[in-house]
């Protein structure tokens, strides 16, 4: 059964009896005291099934409910006994008064806002409290007390205990009730500006709940004839605490529930943040209808100012791009680190964050990740791609560029002055160095081998021309097996620029280079024997961009290295067949 379905029967059950109740106990037509009650009352349960129904998580909304039904059931039990001859079970009924006590003069503050204790300190005093309440309730129901109905006669043994156990019940509850007062005055005058005026108006309903308690227990009333102390005692009782929370709600976003008005007609709208799912379900529709990886970021950043209800959120990449979603004034209160980033969050508009805010921010720690991570590969490789247009547009220049300027020089000077032979030979030999360093620049871009002769035969043409003894071991089947371009060319940049580095760096004298293809994956490992290095301290220089290339296929790249035990670079893709 769900949340909504108990909490609306609890709800039902405590209101009909806060009605049945006093109109069974005086009788139709009413007094106007017993509609006072009525309309005083019934604003608990109603508040209890909101919280409960919106705020599951919470522990307060049902607290309000179990008050509520304790006070719905013991009025129940009084007028069904004011109408008839007495029973057991109504007497049962009307000895729960003591629960709907003991939960609103302790309990209610105690756990004031969310439904946690203070501290662990308060752990005693709730444990007394509980017990006072059943000792209380047991009782009352072991005198067999009945307004209506009181015992005739001598007092038995039991009902000599349930009188004395119902006083020390009831005494203990009052010094606790004062306990928590005081603790409850003490959080008000500690506590933050934004929170200060909720705790103001509970400790206001708890100073009028305290003055009605002592006029109900100052005067003495039965049946219907209320003194008018007495009446304004149990109306301060059982209103003033449902009054000081709806206050609490209305004014200063108690539990981070609005209540107001919309729309041209008359009705109440309840705003509350949004849940986990909620929150979900609009990320995945903004990041979906987003398409700019650094747009999602801020839409991220956005979706978490709103859910959390923050003066500004924050998301930072690890490259150092960042985005924020309101203004940011001072340092954050709570980080999250999520892959590839972080999210940071400011203060919240009114109160602390909680650990429900926790939650629901570890929540998004999944989708965050993901988009975080997508906006970083692709700023490193549309950052990788402006380098390496760079690096062309420098080769081009500084190499062939001026080569052909030279070229264009001798076949002007050549035309002016009727070159002969050997002049023309000269000019022959430069436009070949000029058509052999084309192609290599071409090759550097995209080999002719790794086009004309598929993988395995471009990494062997590769590691043909090296200065140092190098293996290239493959499976015969897959020497003529072709994969997609894409596939082919980041393997085989991988491998090349991995045997550059060992070359470069390690000081290799000999170097393998293993291909092959197992369960759906294309490998390609090099391994060297090289002077080796510690991976967690140095940068992995050209593989880094290899690697997102290599993530953005599906694929991975790892590096085992060890000072004086050589390099080992792994790469992998997963392919089709």
């Amino acid at each position: 059964m769900s949340s909504r379905v108990v909490a609306g029967s609890l709800a039902l059950i405590a209101a009909g009896g806060l009605v049945a109740g006093p109109l069974l106990e005086s009788g139709l037509p009413a007094p106007p005291q017993q509609w006072a009650f009525i309309v005083l009352a019934l604003p608990l349960p109603v508040l209890g099934r909101l919280l409960a129904v919106r705020r599951p998580e919470l522990r307060y909304g049902w607290l309000l409910l179990a008050a509520s039904l304790a006070l719905g059931l013991s009025v129940l039990g009084i007028g069904l006994s004011a109408r008839t001859g007495g029973h057991a079970l109504y007497t049962a009924l009307g000895s729960l008064s003591p629960v709907f006590y003991g939960l609103t003069w302790i309990f209610v503050p105690l756990l004031f806002p969310d439904g946690r204790l203070p501290s662990p300190r308060w752990r005693p005093v709730a444990w007394i409290s509980g017990g006072a309440i059943a000792l209380h309730t047991a009782g009352n129901l072991a005198y067999g007390h009945d307004p209506y109905h009181p015992p005739s006669g001598p007092l038995s043994a039991t009902q000599w205990a349930g009188v004395w156990a119902s006083a020390a019940g009831q005494l203990t509850t009052w010094v606790m009730a004062v306990v928590v007062i005081c603790g409850l005055v003490l959080r008000w005058r500690r506590s933050a500006r934004a929170e200060r005026g909720q705790y103001a108006w509970m400790v206001g309903g708890m100073a009028a709940t305290a003055a009605g308690a002592v006029l109900v227990s100052s005067f003495h009333f039965g049946g219907s004839a209320y003194g008018i102390a007495g009446l304004i005692g149990v109306l301060a009782v059982v209103g003033s605490l449902p009054a000081a929370i709806g206050v609490a709600l209305v004014r200063h976003r108690l539990l981070d529930v609005r209540i107001g008005l919309r729309g041209s007609r008359l009705h109440l709208v309840f705003d509350l943040r949004p849940t986990v799912d909620e929150v979900l379900s609009d990320l995945g529709t903004a990041l979906q209808e987003t398409p700019e990886p650094v747009e999602q970021l801020g839409r991220l950043a956005a979706a978490v100012r709103t859910g959390l209800d923050l003066r500004w959120a924050a998301v930072t990449l690890a490259d150092g791009t960042r985005m924020v979603s309101g203004t940011q004034e001072g340092a954050a209160t709570l980080e999250l680190p999520v892959r590839g980033g972080r999210i940071e969050c400011g203060p919240r508009q009114a109160g602390p964050l909680t650990r429900v805010d926790r939650r629901l921010l570890e929540a998004l720690a999944v989708p965050a990740g993901l988009a975080i991570q997508s906006a970083g590969l692709v700023t490193r490789l549309v950052n990788a791609q402006e380098a390496e247009r760079r690096r062309i547009e420098r080769n081009i220049h500084d190499g062939v560029q001026q080569q052909l300027v030279a070229l264009i020089a001798g076949l002007e000077l050549a035309r002016a002055t009727g070159a002969g032979p050997d002049m023309l030979a000269n000019l022959r030999e430069q436009a070949r160095q000029t058509l052999a360093d084309l192609r290599e620049l071409a090759a550097g871009i995209h080999p002719s081998a790794l086009s004309q002769g598929g993988l395995v035969e471009a990494v062997e043409e590769r590691c043909s021309r090296l200065p140092v003894r190098t293996t290239v071991t493959s499976a015969p089947s897959l020497r003529a097996r072709r994969f997609a371009d894409e596939v082919e060319g980041a393997m085989y940049f991988t491998v090349s620029e991995a045997v550059a580095n060992a070359l470069k760096h390690a000081g290799a004298a000999t170097m393998e280079v293993r291909l092959t293809l197992e369960g759906g994956r294309l490998h390609a490992t090099v391994s060297d024997d090289g002077k080796g290095f510690d991976p967690g301290t140095r940068a992995r220089r050209g593989l880094a961009t290899l690697e997102d290339r290599l993530d953005a296929l599906g694929g991975s790249l790892t590096v085992d290295s060890e000072q004086g035990k050589g390099t080992r670079v792994h790469a992998w893709v997963p392919v089709d067949g």
